[in-house]
């Protein structure tokens, strides 16, 4: 099945890059291998490839997968965690 194409703007693209490499950056630091964490996954070793280049069109869950395979997903956990502008906007309600 081939996934489809997600367009961002390249700050954003840069953001999912730096995302992909960190998760890389995790997985080597374990001394574990693109096949182990695939597998402890339940992912091709294709995809873990494009996490790990930050594909946006990988679903959120399979990111997620990987994080719990590296002990990471407490981090997961902290994805719009803080939502500053949704307060303010709160706020101005309650005026």
């Amino acid at each position: 099945m081939e996934s489809k194409k997600v367009i961002l703007l390249p700050k954003y693209q840069r953001l999912f890059e730096q995302i992909g490499e960190n998760i890389k950056l995790a997985r080597k630091r374990r001394k574990l291998t693109m096949e182990q964490v695939a597998e402890r996954a339940g992912i091709h070793r294709s995809t873990l490839n494009r996490i790990e280049k930050g594909d946006a069109s990988v679903a959120i869950g399979l990111y997620f997968n990987v994080f719990k395979v590296l002990n990471l997903q407490d981090d997961f956990s902290k994805l719009a965690a803080d939502d500053p502008f949704g307060r303010k906007l709160q706020d101005l309600n309650l005026i």
